[in-house]
């Protein structure tokens, strides 16, 4: 897994956009966002540029 910060989240909902945003990635195999640090924790073969794409499109950032 990796892990990146994941900015703009400030609740539950947030979260659930963020995850489901990374999971609509083709490649991603497993992902799990945790709104206390921020951060998403992201296992599988997508390109990032891919992820931030879709995070992006949510209203949120993320960077490594």
């Amino acid at each position: 897994m990796t892990t990146y910060a994941i900015s703009g989240m400030t609740c539950a909902n947030c979260v659930r956009h963020v995850t489901e945003a990374i999971e609509s990635v083709a490649g991603v195999t497993a992902v799990l966002v945790d709104l206390d640090s921020a951060s998403a924790e992201i296992q599988g073969t997508a390109a990032f540029a891919a992820i931030k794409a879709a995070v992006v499109e949510e209203g949120y950032d993320i960077s490594a």
